[in-house]
Protein backbone atom coordinates (compact mmCIF):
# COMPACT_ATOMS: atom_id res chain seq x y z
CA UNK A 1 0.00 0.00 0.00
CA UNK A 2 1.46 3.44 -0.98
CA UNK A 3 0.83 5.99 1.67
CA UNK A 4 -0.57 9.29 1.19
CA UNK A 5 1.88 11.06 2.34
CA UNK A 6 4.55 9.64 -0.05
CA UNK A 7 7.32 11.57 -1.92
CA UNK A 8 8.42 9.26 -4.51
CA UNK A 9 6.65 6.33 -6.15
CA UNK A 10 8.90 3.51 -7.99
CA UNK A 11 6.89 1.31 -10.30
CA UNK A 12 7.85 -1.16 -13.27
CA UNK A 13 8.49 0.27 -16.53
CA UNK A 14 4.93 0.69 -17.72
CA UNK A 15 3.89 0.04 -21.75
CA UNK A 16 1.54 2.37 -23.75
CA UNK A 17 -0.64 -0.26 -25.11
CA UNK A 18 -2.05 2.46 -27.86
CA UNK A 19 -0.14 5.21 -29.41
CA UNK A 20 -0.12 7.37 -32.35
CA UNK A 21 3.72 8.07 -33.36
CA UNK A 22 2.58 9.67 -36.69
CA UNK A 23 5.17 9.78 -39.71
CA UNK A 24 7.43 12.30 -41.27
CA UNK A 25 8.52 15.23 -39.29
CA UNK A 26 6.04 14.99 -36.71
CA UNK A 27 7.12 11.68 -35.68
CA UNK A 28 10.70 13.37 -34.66
CA UNK A 29 9.08 15.94 -32.40
CA UNK A 30 6.69 13.57 -30.92
CA UNK A 31 8.08 10.08 -30.47
CA UNK A 32 10.47 10.94 -27.41
CA UNK A 33 7.90 11.82 -25.08
CA UNK A 34 6.63 8.24 -25.49
CA UNK A 35 10.35 6.89 -25.60
CA UNK A 36 11.44 8.56 -22.40
CA UNK A 37 9.26 6.32 -19.92
CA UNK A 38 7.70 3.82 -21.35
CA UNK A 39 9.52 -0.01 -22.10
CA UNK A 40 7.06 -0.41 -25.47
CA UNK A 41 4.65 0.97 -27.04
CA UNK A 42 2.04 -0.40 -29.59
CA UNK A 43 1.70 1.68 -32.53
CA UNK A 44 -0.85 2.61 -34.51
CA UNK A 45 -0.70 1.82 -37.98
CA UNK A 46 -3.15 4.78 -39.32
CA UNK A 47 -0.49 6.63 -41.75
CA UNK A 48 -0.89 7.48 -44.88
CA UNK A 49 -0.47 5.35 -46.97
CA UNK A 50 -1.98 2.56 -43.99
CA UNK A 51 0.81 0.21 -42.73
CA UNK A 52 -0.71 -3.24 -44.39
CA UNK A 53 2.26 -4.98 -44.91
CA UNK A 54 5.17 -6.55 -43.42
CA UNK A 55 7.61 -4.29 -45.26
CA UNK A 56 5.54 -1.32 -44.25
CA UNK A 57 6.01 -2.42 -40.88
CA UNK A 58 9.60 -2.85 -40.39
CA UNK A 59 10.20 0.42 -42.46
CA UNK A 60 8.00 2.58 -40.07
CA UNK A 61 9.75 1.08 -36.81
CA UNK A 62 12.99 1.73 -38.74
CA UNK A 63 12.28 5.28 -39.18
CA UNK A 64 10.37 5.27 -35.22
CA UNK A 65 13.72 3.90 -34.11
CA UNK A 66 15.64 6.79 -36.10
CA UNK A 67 13.42 9.46 -34.70
CA UNK A 68 14.18 8.55 -30.81
CA UNK A 69 17.84 8.04 -31.55
CA UNK A 70 20.01 7.68 -28.94
CA UNK A 71 16.94 6.51 -26.21
CA UNK A 72 17.30 2.90 -24.90
CA UNK A 73 15.09 0.71 -23.57
CA UNK A 74 12.17 0.95 -25.80
CA UNK A 75 10.71 -0.94 -28.21
CA UNK A 76 7.98 -0.05 -30.56
CA UNK A 77 5.55 -3.00 -31.58
CA UNK A 78 3.88 -2.77 -34.99
CA UNK A 79 0.26 -3.43 -35.87
CA UNK A 80 -0.96 -4.45 -39.47
CA UNK A 81 -3.95 -1.82 -40.49
CA UNK A 82 -6.95 -4.54 -41.57
CA UNK A 83 -8.63 -3.27 -44.77
CA UNK A 84 -11.39 -5.00 -46.71
CA UNK A 85 -8.57 -6.35 -49.28
CA UNK A 86 -5.94 -7.36 -46.14
CA UNK A 87 -4.19 -10.86 -46.92
CA UNK A 88 -4.69 -13.48 -44.29
CA UNK A 89 -0.97 -15.05 -44.98
CA UNK A 90 0.38 -11.61 -45.07
CA UNK A 91 -0.70 -11.45 -41.03
CA UNK A 92 0.22 -14.44 -40.59
CA UNK A 93 4.04 -14.10 -42.08
CA UNK A 94 4.10 -10.77 -40.26
CA UNK A 95 3.48 -12.17 -37.16
CA UNK A 96 5.54 -15.02 -37.34
CA UNK A 97 8.07 -12.71 -38.01
CA UNK A 98 7.62 -10.79 -34.97
CA UNK A 99 6.88 -7.82 -36.66
CA UNK A 100 3.21 -7.76 -36.38
CA UNK A 101 2.24 -7.78 -32.73
CA UNK A 102 -1.45 -7.22 -33.73
CA UNK A 103 -4.19 -6.35 -36.28
CA UNK A 104 -5.95 -3.12 -36.23
CA UNK A 105 -9.60 -2.80 -37.00
CA UNK A 106 -11.03 0.71 -38.29
CA UNK A 107 -14.88 1.21 -39.27
CA UNK A 108 -14.39 2.91 -42.19
CA UNK A 109 -14.55 6.67 -41.84
CA UNK A 110 -14.21 6.40 -37.91
CA UNK A 111 -11.38 8.35 -36.93
CA UNK A 112 -8.28 10.10 -38.36
CA UNK A 113 -6.79 8.27 -41.51
CA UNK A 114 -9.92 5.84 -41.91
CA UNK A 115 -10.80 5.95 -45.04
CA UNK A 116 -9.21 2.58 -45.71
CA UNK A 117 -10.87 0.67 -43.35
CA UNK A 118 -13.33 -2.32 -43.09
CA UNK A 119 -16.39 -1.60 -44.53
CA UNK A 120 -17.94 -4.58 -43.38
CA UNK A 121 -17.03 -6.97 -40.61
CA UNK A 122 -17.51 -10.29 -42.68
CA UNK A 123 -15.29 -8.49 -45.43
CA UNK A 124 -12.33 -9.86 -42.95
CA UNK A 125 -13.45 -13.47 -41.85
CA UNK A 126 -10.57 -15.02 -43.17
CA UNK A 127 -8.33 -12.55 -41.63
CA UNK A 128 -10.15 -13.46 -38.34
CA UNK A 129 -10.03 -17.04 -38.84
CA UNK A 130 -6.58 -16.67 -39.25
CA UNK A 131 -5.94 -14.39 -36.53
CA UNK A 132 -7.45 -16.60 -33.87
CA UNK A 133 -5.53 -19.72 -35.60
CA UNK A 134 -2.17 -17.95 -34.56
CA UNK A 135 -3.23 -16.20 -31.33
CA UNK A 136 -3.08 -12.58 -33.02
CA UNK A 137 -4.73 -9.97 -31.05
CA UNK A 138 -7.08 -7.69 -33.09
CA UNK A 139 -7.55 -4.24 -31.77
CA UNK A 140 -10.87 -2.64 -32.24
CA UNK A 141 -12.07 1.19 -32.70
CA UNK A 142 -15.04 0.30 -31.55
CA UNK A 143 -17.45 2.78 -32.97
CA UNK A 144 -20.18 2.89 -35.72
CA UNK A 145 -20.33 5.18 -38.38
CA UNK A 146 -24.22 4.80 -39.55
CA UNK A 147 -24.73 8.69 -39.81
CA UNK A 148 -28.01 7.72 -37.92
CA UNK A 149 -26.56 7.04 -34.69
CA UNK A 150 -25.96 9.96 -32.46
CA UNK A 151 -21.79 10.22 -32.65
CA UNK A 152 -22.57 9.71 -28.30
CA UNK A 153 -24.06 6.47 -28.42
CA UNK A 154 -21.49 4.81 -31.44
CA UNK A 155 -19.76 2.89 -28.79
CA UNK A 156 -22.40 1.52 -27.15
CA UNK A 157 -24.13 0.36 -30.24
CA UNK A 158 -21.04 -1.37 -31.87
CA UNK A 159 -20.61 -3.32 -28.92
CA UNK A 160 -24.38 -4.86 -29.90
CA UNK A 161 -24.15 -4.69 -33.08
CA UNK A 162 -20.51 -5.81 -33.73
CA UNK A 163 -18.66 -6.79 -31.00
CA UNK A 164 -20.84 -9.69 -29.42
CA UNK A 165 -21.34 -11.37 -32.81
CA UNK A 166 -17.57 -11.13 -33.27
CA UNK A 167 -16.81 -13.01 -30.17
CA UNK A 168 -19.64 -15.32 -30.84
CA UNK A 169 -18.15 -16.45 -34.28
CA UNK A 170 -14.42 -15.99 -32.98
CA UNK A 171 -15.07 -16.84 -29.26
CA UNK A 172 -10.51 -17.77 -29.29
CA UNK A 173 -9.54 -14.60 -30.91
CA UNK A 174 -8.42 -11.94 -28.22
CA UNK A 175 -9.46 -8.89 -28.74
CA UNK A 176 -8.81 -5.09 -27.13
CA UNK A 177 -11.76 -3.05 -27.22
CA UNK A 178 -9.60 0.33 -27.64
CA UNK A 179 -9.92 3.71 -25.65
CA UNK A 180 -12.94 2.95 -24.19
CA UNK A 181 -15.18 6.08 -23.37
CA UNK A 182 -18.74 4.45 -21.92
CA UNK A 183 -20.04 2.82 -18.70
CA UNK A 184 -21.39 -0.34 -21.20
CA UNK A 185 -18.23 -0.62 -22.51
CA UNK A 186 -17.31 -0.69 -19.16
CA UNK A 187 -19.74 -3.33 -17.86
CA UNK A 188 -19.32 -5.73 -21.20
CA UNK A 189 -15.55 -6.07 -20.79
CA UNK A 190 -15.94 -6.67 -17.29
CA UNK A 191 -18.77 -9.40 -18.16
CA UNK A 192 -16.77 -11.22 -20.51
CA UNK A 193 -13.95 -13.79 -18.32
CA UNK A 194 -11.13 -14.21 -20.96
CA UNK A 195 -10.24 -13.06 -24.35
CA UNK A 196 -11.61 -9.11 -24.01
CA UNK A 197 -9.86 -6.61 -22.84
CA UNK A 198 -9.88 -3.05 -22.49
CA UNK A 199 -7.28 0.40 -22.60
CA UNK A 200 -8.60 3.59 -20.94
CA UNK A 201 -6.75 6.90 -21.94
CA UNK A 202 -6.05 9.64 -19.14
CA UNK A 203 -8.45 12.48 -21.03
CA UNK A 204 -11.11 10.20 -20.76
CA UNK A 205 -10.89 9.49 -17.36
CA UNK A 206 -10.33 13.39 -16.62
CA UNK A 207 -12.69 15.04 -18.48
CA UNK A 208 -16.54 14.57 -19.55
CA UNK A 209 -17.96 16.07 -22.88
CA UNK A 210 -18.42 19.40 -20.79
CA UNK A 211 -14.67 20.53 -21.52
CA UNK A 212 -15.67 20.72 -25.04
CA UNK A 213 -17.29 23.74 -24.46
CA UNK A 214 -15.75 25.00 -21.96
CA UNK A 215 -16.25 29.08 -22.01
CA UNK A 216 -16.26 28.30 -25.71
CA UNK A 217 -15.67 25.76 -28.71
CA UNK A 218 -12.34 24.06 -27.38
CA UNK A 219 -10.66 21.95 -30.11
CA UNK A 220 -7.70 20.32 -28.18
CA UNK A 221 -10.30 18.45 -26.00
CA UNK A 222 -11.94 17.16 -29.52
CA UNK A 223 -11.17 13.13 -29.83
CA UNK A 224 -12.24 10.11 -31.07
CA UNK A 225 -14.46 8.01 -29.57
CA UNK A 226 -15.68 12.06 -28.13
CA UNK A 227 -15.31 12.40 -24.46
CA UNK A 228 -19.01 11.04 -22.74
CA UNK A 229 -21.48 12.37 -20.31
CA UNK A 230 -20.13 12.49 -16.53
CA UNK A 231 -21.54 9.09 -15.73
CA UNK A 232 -19.24 7.34 -18.42
CA UNK A 233 -16.04 8.80 -17.04
CA UNK A 234 -16.74 8.10 -13.60
CA UNK A 235 -17.63 4.62 -14.52
CA UNK A 236 -13.84 4.15 -16.91
CA UNK A 237 -12.21 6.00 -13.29
CA UNK A 238 -13.48 2.77 -11.25
CA UNK A 239 -12.27 0.76 -13.93
CA UNK A 240 -8.98 2.17 -13.70
CA UNK A 241 -8.29 1.82 -9.95
CA UNK A 242 -10.14 -1.43 -9.70
CA UNK A 243 -7.35 -4.23 -10.11
CA UNK A 244 -9.62 -5.76 -12.79
CA UNK A 245 -6.58 -7.25 -15.19
CA UNK A 246 -9.10 -6.52 -18.31
CA UNK A 247 -8.31 -2.69 -17.98
CA UNK A 248 -4.76 -1.46 -18.66
CA UNK A 249 -3.08 1.49 -19.85
CA UNK A 250 -3.50 2.88 -23.69
CA UNK A 251 -2.79 6.79 -24.05
CA UNK A 252 -4.01 6.71 -27.43
CA UNK A 253 -1.87 10.01 -27.65
CA UNK A 254 -2.71 11.34 -31.05
CA UNK A 255 -1.01 14.29 -31.83
CA UNK A 256 -2.08 17.28 -34.30
CA UNK A 257 -0.58 20.37 -34.69
CA UNK A 258 -2.36 23.74 -33.68
CA UNK A 259 -2.85 24.69 -37.25
CA UNK A 260 -4.80 20.67 -37.89
CA UNK A 261 -6.62 21.44 -34.99
CA UNK A 262 -7.65 24.95 -34.89
CA UNK A 263 -8.84 24.63 -38.32
CA UNK A 264 -12.38 24.52 -40.09
CA UNK A 265 -12.75 21.12 -39.89
CA UNK A 266 -10.15 20.40 -36.84
CA UNK A 267 -8.80 17.07 -35.99
CA UNK A 268 -9.28 14.39 -33.50
CA UNK A 269 -7.18 13.59 -31.22
CA UNK A 270 -5.50 14.25 -27.56
CA UNK A 271 -1.61 14.73 -27.27
CA UNK A 272 -1.10 13.47 -24.14
CA UNK A 273 2.34 11.85 -24.23
CA UNK A 274 4.55 14.76 -22.38
CA UNK A 275 2.69 14.02 -19.11
CA UNK A 276 0.62 10.76 -19.42
CA UNK A 277 1.99 9.17 -16.35
CA UNK A 278 1.40 12.20 -13.76
CA UNK A 279 -2.12 12.59 -15.65
CA UNK A 280 -2.60 8.60 -14.68
CA UNK A 281 -1.09 9.35 -11.23
CA UNK A 282 -3.36 12.28 -10.36
CA UNK A 283 -6.49 10.02 -11.29
CA UNK A 284 -5.25 7.09 -9.37
CA UNK A 285 -3.92 8.73 -6.30
CA UNK A 286 -7.56 11.26 -6.01
CA UNK A 287 -9.07 8.16 -5.87
CA UNK A 288 -7.05 6.69 -3.55
CA UNK A 289 -5.16 4.10 -5.09
CA UNK A 290 -1.54 4.64 -5.81
CA UNK A 291 -0.82 1.42 -5.23
CA UNK A 292 -2.73 -0.20 -8.08
CA UNK A 293 -1.25 2.30 -10.82
CA UNK A 294 1.63 -0.41 -11.38
CA UNK A 295 -0.36 -3.03 -12.59
CA UNK A 296 -2.24 -0.97 -14.16
CA UNK A 297 -0.17 0.57 -16.03
CA UNK A 298 3.15 -2.22 -15.95
CA UNK A 299 1.34 -5.63 -16.01
CA UNK A 300 -1.72 -6.83 -17.10
CA UNK A 301 -1.64 -5.49 -20.68
CA UNK A 302 1.64 -7.18 -20.98
CA UNK A 303 0.04 -10.60 -19.34
CA UNK A 304 -2.66 -9.89 -21.87
CA UNK A 305 -0.78 -10.22 -24.59
CA UNK A 306 1.84 -12.52 -23.41
CA UNK A 307 4.51 -10.19 -23.07
CA UNK A 308 7.08 -10.89 -20.70
CA UNK A 309 7.39 -7.78 -17.83
CA UNK A 310 9.51 -5.06 -17.92
CA UNK A 311 12.61 -5.90 -15.87
CA UNK A 312 13.28 -2.17 -15.05
CA UNK A 313 11.79 0.81 -12.47
CA UNK A 314 10.79 4.10 -12.65
CA UNK A 315 10.42 6.63 -10.26
CA UNK A 316 7.69 9.39 -10.36
CA UNK A 317 8.13 12.10 -7.48
CA UNK A 318 5.99 14.51 -5.99
CA UNK A 319 6.99 17.31 -7.19
CA UNK A 320 4.38 19.72 -8.57
CA UNK A 321 4.85 21.03 -12.64
CA UNK A 322 3.14 23.18 -14.83
CA UNK A 323 2.11 22.01 -17.96
CA UNK A 324 3.28 23.95 -20.94
CA UNK A 325 0.90 26.13 -22.94
CA UNK A 326 2.31 24.55 -26.19
CA UNK A 327 5.18 22.43 -27.40
CA UNK A 328 7.25 23.20 -30.25
CA UNK A 329 6.94 21.09 -33.28
CA UNK A 330 8.61 22.59 -36.36
CA UNK A 331 7.24 26.09 -37.49
CA UNK A 332 4.36 25.16 -35.59
CA UNK A 333 3.18 23.92 -32.01
CA UNK A 334 1.51 21.59 -29.96
CA UNK A 335 -1.16 21.71 -27.03
CA UNK A 336 -0.75 19.02 -24.71
CA UNK A 337 -2.92 17.86 -22.43
CA UNK A 338 -3.45 19.83 -19.26
CA UNK A 339 -1.87 22.35 -20.71
CA UNK A 340 -1.40 25.33 -18.19
CA UNK A 341 -2.67 23.43 -15.20
CA UNK A 342 -0.40 22.10 -11.86
CA UNK A 343 0.26 18.31 -11.41
CA UNK A 344 1.23 16.94 -8.29
CA UNK A 345 3.76 14.22 -10.14
CA UNK A 346 6.67 14.39 -12.17
CA UNK A 347 8.32 11.85 -13.93
CA UNK A 348 11.50 11.38 -12.12
CA UNK A 349 13.59 8.73 -14.50
CA UNK A 350 14.40 5.38 -15.30
CA UNK A 351 16.38 3.34 -12.75
CA UNK A 352 17.16 0.62 -14.74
Amino acid sequence: MTSPSATRLVIRCPDDLHTHLRDDALLAHVAGFTARCFARAIVMPNLRPPVTTVAAARAYRDRIMAAIGSTVGFQPLMTAYLTDDSDPDELAHGHDQGVFTAGKLYPAHATTHSEFGVTDIRRIHRCLERMQAIAMPLLVHGEVTDPEIDIFDREAVFIERVLIPLRRDFPELKIVLEHITTAEAVAYVGSVERNLAATLTPHHLHHNRNALFAGGLRPHQYCLPVLKRERHRLALRQAAVSGDHRFFLGTDTAPHTITAKESACGCAGIFNAPFALESYAAVFEAEGALDRLEPFASEFGARFYGLPLNSGRIALERVGQTVPEQIAAGSDALVPLHAGETLAWRFAGRLD
